[in-house]
């Protein structure tokens, strides 16, 4: 059976660490905590954990202190999670039978990350993440933000799920400033971190300035597919924001010129047109986004809801503007299917009732 090192870069943590070490301490044969500075009682908390404990100074670069993290590491795959990352009871059995099982050439493990929650707390947005990595100089992190280790050799994909569940919202500039400091010293940066680029100024509402960065790495022949896709629907929010509506959706249609349609951007489409009165187009592309499979494997991001809840009562919306009330019902029902807890859904149900 495998052992497992955690690898954990922490800083002023005191609130989460100790949630998270709890629902995985007991799973992985290694603990390795890299400090970056911490000023409350994080390295206190972390020490009743494990002995190996590590003062790194931080240097703006995420990638440099997680490969510090792994470069302490004694067991055969370094496992990473952040501070107010869980794994939960629900996922544990299936971690420990994982490691019972997995084949020993496997060099990767990717595991769901749930990042968003809905109401009743099912994940409404998630993504696989490398997970379990062979310990060898082979598998490094990149990227000063928005690391990442480049995908290779032989990868395992697990439905196990990490679950992100941050309690306060930290600092919403830590990223922004990174990638500005980069341009001020002069470091290129490279398509992915492009991308991450212009999320961050669209975040900040800094919306002309981010269409930029986007465009550019849009119309760059490098960069993965997944990444110009999102920045499609990315852009095309900074478009609506700045009031140019027909650019948004011509930057939401640009998307399928680099691969098949997304049910995530036909939704963005069907909003468009329903937002314009055009019912009928609008019914068309929330019909083509329940028919589009999930592309869970590419590693893109997933809104599971954007494959049936929503177009489902989307629908509902537009075949009651079209006066089939026969139809938008029906619809209705199979959005609270989905979701009978909705409160959307309830509320259309009982305006049906009320008819």
């Amino acid at each position: 059976m495998p052992t497992i090192s955690l690898c954990m870069i922490v800083k002023n943590e005191e609130i989460h660490i100790a949630r998270c070490l709890d629902s995985i301490a007991e799973l992985v044969e290694e603990i390795i905590i890299v400090d970056t500075g911490s000023t409350d009682r994080t390295v206190e908390i972390v020490s009743k954990y494990t002995p190996k404990v590590y003062l790194y100074p931080w240097k703006d670069d995420f990638a440099d202190a997680r490969n510090y993290s792994f470069s302490q590491a004694s067991m055969d795959y370094c496992m990473w999670m952040d501070a107010d990352d869980i794994l939960e009871e629900t996922q544990k059995d299936k971690f420990v039978q994982l490691k019972q099982s997995l084949s020993p050439d496997i060099d990767i493990v990717m595991m769901k990350y749930h990042t968003a929650f809905d109401e009743a707390v099912h994940p409404s947005f998630s993504y696989f993440r490398e997970r379990w990595i062979r310990n060898c100089a082979q598998y490094r992190w990149s990227g000063a933000v928005h690391e990442v280790i480049p995908p290779n050799g032989k990868i395992l994909y697990s439905d196990i799920a990490i679950s992100h569940r941050k309690k306060n919202a930290g600092n919403p500039d830590r990223n922004l400033k990174i990638y500005q400091k980069m341009l001020r010293e002069g470091k290129p940066l490279d398509p992915r971190q492009q991308y991450y680029y212009g999320r961050e100024l669209y975040y900040h509402k800094q919306y002309e300035k981010a269409v930029s960065v986007l465009e550019q790495f849009l119309r760059s022949p490098e960069g993965w597919i997944e990444n110009k896709i999102e920045a499609c629907s990315v852009c095309a929010n900074c478009y609506y924001q700045i009031g140019q509506e027909q650019s948004a959706l011509t930057t939401l249609l640009r998307s399928m010129s680099f691969d098949l349609p997304r049910a995530e951007l036909c939704c963005e489409i069907g909003k468009y047109f329903l937002d314009h009165g055009n019912f009928h187009s609008a019914v068309y592309w929330y019909e083509t986004a329940l028919n589009r499979p999930k592309h869970e494997y590419s590693g893109g991001f997933i809104l599971p809801d954007c494959y049936d809840y929503i177009p489902l009562l989307q629908l509902c919306v537009c075949y009651d503007k079209l006066g089939d009330r026969q139809k938008a019902e029906e619809y209705n029902e199979r959005a609270g299917a989905c979701k009978p807890y909705s409160q959307a859904y309830l509320y259309n149900k009982q305006y049906f009732d009320s008819l």
